[in-house]
């Protein structure tokens, strides 16, 4: 056969030098509009679903959690593998779908999927969300913020609610992930002696902090052919402010505040889950994905 190749091709020079010529036309057409991509997508679609269970330990997040998850998605159209993991607190199932499938009707069979489990979840179970649409060999780089005067606090705040949100605007990004550093939170710390002298029990506080500090509607007031809208301004982020909240009225009448039975500032949220540096300094860390 090899011969008879060799032989037709010996006979027939012009034709093989055409056939030459268009295989090497076709090859430069399309090495010029191939797609190039330096981090090719090299994974099957897939779903990530995230569900948080706080308090709980990695056999109960499986057993309760992730097991009526995987049930729920297993024989699901296209689907084609499950893969889970369960830690404390948290459950992460992965559903791989097959090759070829649109990754956004991959997320819509999953959504329809989860919402009919999460009413058979335990209550202190938060509800299963959908991780962003990322590849897993989709992380573009690690971007660490350090800083010799900034708190890492103020640091942590700047990467929040500045660097991220510029990231996450810019095409092709998916995800952002803040690591490190103080996350900022109003810290309300009761001080017994002072309870107990103006009558203040803890529920009474739990329920006063619950309600405080949030814009409440008064409807629509109608005058002289004009149309008001009534509005209660509560909500703010001045500390002073907060201090102020009144948690309960005393026999005499008089308000008792916060301020009165607390310490109420600004802190680090506690307990510090993970910390993050950058050539051995304290660092916020930004994981940028695809």
């Amino acid at each position: 056969m090899l011969n008879g190749i060799i032989r037709f091709s010996l006979n027939n020079r012009m034709v093989i030098l055409v056939i030459a010529v268009l295989c090497l036309v076709a090859g430069i057409y399309s090495t010029m509009h191939t797609e190039v991509d330096v981090f090719p997508d090299l994974n099957a679609p897939t779903v990530v679903v995230m569900t948080e269970a706080e308090g709980m330990a990695p056999e109960e997040v499986e057993r309760l959690v992730t097991f009526p998850i995987e049930t729920a998605v297993n024989g699901a159209t296209n689907v084609r593998r499950v893969r889970s993991s369960s830690a404390t607190g948290f459950s992460i199932v992965n559903i791989e779908f097959d090759w070829g499938t649109d990754i956004y009707k991959a997320r819509q069979i999953v959504s329809e999927k989860i919402a009919m489990v999460g009413a058979d979840l335990p209550e202190n179970v938060g509800n299963p969300t959908l991780g962003p649409q990322a590849s897993i060999l989709g992380e573009l780089m690690i971007i660490g913020l350090t800083a010799d005067t900034t708190s890492m606090q103020d640091l942590r705040t700047i990467a929040d609610w500045t660097i991220r949100p510029r990231l996450l605007s810019t095409g092709g990004v998916a995800q952002v992930a803040v690591m490190g550093g103080d996350i900022k939170e109003y810290q309300i710390l009761m001080d017994p002696g002072k309870m107990r002298r103006h009558g203040v029990s803890m529920d009474e506080v739990i329920y006063a902090v619950k309600g405080m500090n949030q814009n409440a509607s008064g409807g629509t007031l109608y005058e002289y052919g004009n149309e008001y809208i009534v509005r209660g301004l509560l909500s703010t982020n001045d500390i002073d402010e907060l201090k102020k909240a009144v948690v309960k009225t005393s026999d005499n009448g008089l308000p008792i505040t916060l301020d009165a039975i607390s310490d109420v500032r600004i802190g680090p949220k506690t307990p510090v889950l993970g910390l993050a540096s950058n050539d051995g300094k304290p660092a916020v860390l930004l994981t940028v994905t695809k």
